[in-house]
């Protein structure tokens, strides 16, 4: 197993996610590796767990990454928070990541969980990830 290309993974989704201009403009540039201390924006985007499962073959060190980007909103419904999970399913889905370790395969959309967390609206929407290590 190679778990050396989760940080540059992760590296490259955060990278294209602050680089989405749909995105950004639904959030109004509040995406987090991890929430900031203090008060939050009504609407906002933060990476969140990660399970990786081997994937070597008989040449290298590979891994299926199986991520989680959550859209947090405090409005009443979940109208914006479904527009920015769209936008996130957008950035992401096929996209083309350059890695600073390794290299990525295949990029897809998994599954999505809408639900209500104490007065926020909450999308979780995970993904999985092919990595391919290089070392």
């Amino acid at each position: 197993m190679s778990y050396g290309g989760s940080a540059a993974l992760q590296a490259a989704v955060y990278g294209q996610l602050i680089g989405d201009a749909e995105l950004s403009a639904l959030v109004g540039g509040a995406i987090y590796d991890a929430p900031p201390a203090g008060a939050l924006p009504s609407l906002y985007v933060t990476l969140g767990p990660e399970d990786v499962r081997d994937r070597s073959d008989g040449t290298s060190g590979g891994a299926w990454h199986r991520f989680t980007v959550s859209v947090v909103s405090d409005a009443a419904g979940f109208a914006a928070a479904k527009q920015a999970a769209a936008a996130v399913g957008d950035a992401l889905t096929d996209a083309e990541l350059s890695l600073d370790r390794g290299y990525l395969v295949a990029l897809n959309f998994y599954r999505a969980r809408a639900r209500r967390d104490g007065s926020l609206r909450r999308i979780d929407l995970t993904f999985r990830a092919r990595v391919q290590d290089t070392v």
